[in-house]
């Protein structure tokens, strides 16, 4: 498929697509013309860019970490380092603190909502 079909279908715009191509987070072959060519699985590739971009991985380390993923579920593969394991270990531990901030905050919020409301 086209650039443009895939940014359709995954709702990532082409200039997004380009970059994740330029990171090494997805490939594309070339048309004689020049055109970009996907293969079907890029659409999962790119949601599963889009979900580690959401977890707040920045594009290196998910470079590490696309190889580990099998494309097609999602799920891991046998090639991960023990490097890798670590580094992935730090970034789970950093979005656990980031939930507890932000359970923090709820709480904060609920309590100036109840206390508005005059509970």
């Amino acid at each position: 498929m086209r650039i443009g079909e895939l940014a359709r279908r995954t709702g990532v715009s082409e200039r997004s697509l380009r970059y994740y191509e330029k990171q090494g987070l997805l490939v594309a072959e070339r048309t004689p013309g020049g055109h970009r060519e996907y293969p079907e699985a890029a659409v999962d590739r790119v949601v599963r860019i889009q979900e580690l971009f959401a977890a707040g991985l920045c594009s290196s380390k998910i470079a590490q970490l696309l190889p580990c993923m099998r494309d097609t579920d999602g799920r891991p593969s046998a090639i991960a380092t023990p490097k890798l394991v670590t580094e992935l270990t730090a970034e789970r531990e950093r979005i656990d603190r980031m939930i507890a901030d932000l359970l923090r905050s709820r709480e904060t919020l609920d309590e100036v909502i109840d206390t508005a409301r005059g509970r």
